[in-house]
């Protein structure tokens, strides 16, 4: 029977020295990756619009990740060396540093100037922080089969040199917006003449999809051109398919899936993380570079990813290499870590329950996603789910 555990602490009496090492060295990448996705996010920043609240909802969604990762270190704080504990600190304050340096730069010039804390001139900087956790860090036995790893230094590379040439370069294209943009999600709720919308995304500069029952939609390549983030929620017995529009050079930079029910998920491609909160029963179908997954029940994942995939506070989520019909030439050459799995709440040496390996005979086959994924005349959304096995619970 599956369970989740209520702290993933207590369980672990009097760990050897192996299993120390191991969970310090996983909360030391998972910490790494966490860091260099947040200072992604907050070089993304500039890119939102004010028009909407866009760009304080990106500004929410970081310092909602600071709190997050800060809570970690906390509550990590006794299975993790006191000096260890120091440097994330400093790390997460040069995060914060960071952000509102970046505010600064766009929020509205006052008249009025309050007064505020001097910087303090020895706070270190995100990469002295890696610089010191590399100097200080004592390395973990090396454990069978395993070694060391080239993944153990926090934060080590700055986001501009780890992130790929297309993520840094694609700047959207657009002119300048209408005055009122355009609603699309209102446009796809109107309804169509077939089943399946197919919204431009042409007038728009990041792609938001929210709060809609049992539609089809299909991105065409004109989407390519607001794919600067990605964002679905609130969505329940749906299909979306956004592989067309990121499959041309043009990947999100980052995306976020949330409060997901019952539906199937082609999310495409990412350059950066794909954040996976709050689904449950569903199909998802991704290629990032980070995948991080949340709250999540119930889920078969079809992933290529180039980093491990972390989970926490899941249960019943199961993986599968992406089908080859999403695969695009510049990620053949990486290696596909879909099955490296980390639990972040699960820190016994024993295989975590919460996620397990989708059983070749139970996977969908190849000709599944080319000819009943993409619909067609008088083929339903319901009928759809049926047949890929997402029935109603």
């Amino acid at each position: 029977m599956l369970h989740k555990m209520e702290d993933p602490v207590a369980p672990i009496q009097q760990p050897s020295v192996l299993a120390q090492a191991d969970i310090k060295d996983r909360f030391y990448r998972h910490f790494q990756q966490e860091c260099t996705e947040i200072q992604e996010q907050i070089a993304l920043l500039e890119d939102y619009s004010l028009v909407g609240g866009e760009k304080q909802d990106a500004i929410n969604h970081v310092l909602s990740g600071i709190s997050r990762l800060s809570t970690e270190v906390s509550d990590s704080s006794g299975l993790i060396p006191a000096h260890d504990q120091r440097i994330y600190a400093q790390a997460i304050k040069a995060l914060e540093e960071k952000l509102e340096e970046t505010r600064s730069k766009f929020a509205p010039r006052s008249r009025f100037k309050f007064k505020t804390t001097q910087k303090n001139s020895s706070a270190v900087s995100i990469n002295d922080a890696a610089e010191l956790a590399a100097k200080q860090r004592l390395e973990p036995p090396s454990i069978s089969g395993t070694g060391s790893s080239n993944e153990s230094s926090m934060a080590t590379t700055p986001a501009n040199l780890m992130s790929p040439p297309n993520e840094i370069d694609a700047k959207d294209t657009l002119g300048d917006l209408p005055s009122f943009p355009k609603n699309y999600n209102e446009e796809m709720t109107r309804g169509s003449a077939g089943p399946i919308r197919k919204p431009s995304f042409s007038q728009a500069t990041n792609v938001n999809i929210s709060g809609h029952n049992g539609l089809h939609i299909i991105l065409p390549s004109s989407a390519s051109r607001a794919t600067s983030s990605g964002s679905l929620t609130k969505l329940n017995r749906c299909i979306v398919d956004m592989s067309v529009p990121t499959a041309n050079n043009a990947p999100f930079a980052g995306l976020m899936l949330k409060n997901i029910k019952g539906s199937l998920i082609i999310a495409g491609h990412v350059a950066g993380a794909a954040h996976i909160t709050g689904v449950e029963n569903s199909i998802i179908a991704v290629a990032s570079r980070q995948a991080r997954i949340h709250d999540c029940n119930n889920v078969d994942v079809y992933l290529h990813c180039a980093s491990r995939p972390i989970i926490e506070d899941c249960s019943n989520v199961r993986f599968s290499p992406i089908p080859q019909c999403y695969m695009t030439s510049s990620e053949e050459p990486v290696q596909n870590q879909w099955d490296q799995v980390d639990d972040f709440k699960w820190l016994k040496s024993e295989h975590s329950p919460n996620w397990s390996l989708l059983p070749e005979e139970k996977r969908l086959q190849e000709e599944i996603w080319t000819t009943v994924v993409p619909g067609g005349p008088g083929v339903g959304t319901e009928d759809i789910l049926r047949k890929i096995g997402i029935v109603t619970r």
